[in-house]
This record gives C-alpha cells, structure tokens and sequence, in this order.
C-alpha cells in the first residue's frame, strides 16, 4: 500500500462525513433557493431569482442577528479574559480545578431551563420589582435587546472561557517573572507578554461564539418574546410554519454566505496581528 492510498483511506471516514452532513444538505438548500413555494408549501423546482429579491422582508432577523452577534461575543470576552486569567495565573492548583468545575456546572442543565430563570429574573416580579422597591419605576427588561444579550453572554460565557484559559496556562510563567525582573511595569508585562501570547485563545473563543450565535434560536425566542428574533428564528418561521422552504433556503444560503465573509475576514486579521507579533518578537 502506497503512502497516498494510506492518506486518502485515513480521510475517508471523515471526508464521508463531511460531505454526507455539510456538503449534500448546503447543496440541495442552495437548489431549493432558487425554486418557488408550492401551492400546497414545501418547495417547487424553478429558476428564479425572486427568493432572493425579498430578502430585505427579513431585513429586521439579519439586523439584529449581525448586531447582538458581535455584541455578544465582545462582551463574553471581556467578562471571559479576566475570569480565564485569574484561573490560570492567579490561582493555585487545588483552587483551579474547583473553578473550573463551577464554570462548568451551568453545563449539567439545559439551556431552555437557564433561559426560563433568566426570564423570570428580568421580568416584572424579578430585577425591575427590586428597583421598583428603591423607587424607580417602569423599568422594562424582559422582551428587549438587552434581555437577549444578558442571555447570550450567560449562555455562552463558558465557551469562551476555556480556550483563553487554554492558552493563558501554557503560558511559561519565567516569561513573566523576567519582565518583572527587568524592570517592567504590570500593566507593560500584560501588554507585550501575556495578551499577545493569548492571541490564540482569543481567536479561537470569539470564532466558536460568534459561529454559533449567527445560528441561534432558542435565546432570542424565549427573552426576546417575539420581538428581538435572529434569522434562526425567521428560518424557522419560514420552514415550519409559513412552509417556504424555497424562501427559507435564500436567507439560510445567505447567511451562510455573510458568515464565510466574516469568518474569512477576521481570520485574515487574525493572521496579520499573529505576523506583525512575531515580527516585533524577531526585531
């Protein structure tokens, strides 16, 4: 046997699967895309541009989708990188495992089970009654931007936490120890030592989040309450309630469309910053 043989056989089960999940079912939504709604729903085999001609009807999905998204993603990490740091730098070993074992546990229960506390916390007779109580009135969280964000940063915290808390752990800590012997000031050591070798844990936190937030459903329906709805929403919408799946499958192609954009973008970014580091280490 070959070595090239050997190669392709090792990727085989894998190329099969990739091409059995992804590859087959992107294929037939991208071909329903361009047909019409049957009379009776589902989809009728065309060639037509129209599906895609109304896509500004879900304009309001993709607006909120393609703002909270990074919204989201932003504010898991700046609440993610100084939790992760403390765990992996500030933190003994024995105390480390315990953390981490709480950062996991919101993991044990299901996300329609957190999703339901956090409405009746930010509903009438939660956080807006305690403010009520000091006096302040007429304050409305529940079904807004601001309630589906709190639900995206919980939801999601977790997943950003551990591949910055990843990277900041293999982080040699003699590194750290030289800068301080040198001279430097804490916040000059965290700059050009900690934060830069980081990098990776941070691109690799912000991809997962932000992938899986371009897709999410369960968080806008619950703490949006109709009104706050991602394209995850208006996709389900359209396949299992309005039954256009030809229309259904325009907005799905093009938010995979605007994702592989974004996605390509900041990997680009994330390329240059990772050069122009190990330009500044080599000079």
């Amino acid at each position: 046997m070959t070595k090239r043989t050997r190669n392709w056989l090792l990727l085989a089960p894998a190329g099969t699967w990739f091409l059995v999940m992804l590859i087959i079912p992107l294929t037939v939504v991208f071909i329903f895309s361009f047909g019409e709604r049957a009379s009776s729903g589902g989809v009728e085999l065309a060639l037509t541009l129209e599906q895609y001609t109304n896509l500004p009807a879900r304009w309001a999905a993709f607006k909120n989708t393609m703002t909270l998204a990074p919204l989201g993603t932003m504010a898991a990490l700046l609440i993610a990188y100084p939790l992760a740091y403390f765990l992996a730098v500030k933190t003994t070993p024995r105390w480390k495992t315990i953390l981490l074992v709480l950062v996991i546990v919101p993991f044990w229960t299901s996300i329609l089970i957190r999703s339901y506390a956090w409405i009746f916390l930010l509903g009438g007779r939660g956080i807006p009654a305690l403010f009520e109580w000091v006096g302040i009135e007429g304050l409305r969280l529940i079904n807004t931007p601001f309630a589906v964000l709190v639900g995206i940063i919980y939801g999601y915290l977790p997943l950003m936490v551990f591949p910055i808390y990843v990277s900041l752990d293999k982080l040699d800590k003699r590194l750290l120890e030289a800068s301080s012997d040198l001279g430097a000031k804490p916040w000059k050591t965290f700059l050009q030592i900690t934060l830069p070798l980081s990098v990776p844990g941070i691109a690799t936190g912000c991809m997962l989040v932000f992938i899986l937030l371009m897709g999410e459903y369960l968080i806008p329906a619950l703490l949006g309450g109709g009104k706050v709805f991602f394209v995850g929403n208006a996709l389900v919408d359209l396949f299992l309630q309005s039954r256009n799946w030809a229309y259904g499958s325009a907005v799905a192609v093009t938010l995979v469309v605007v994702m592989l954009i974004t996605v390509t973008i900041y990997m680009r970014l994330i390329s240059r910053l990772g050069a122009s580091r190990e330009d500044v280490s080599i000079m």
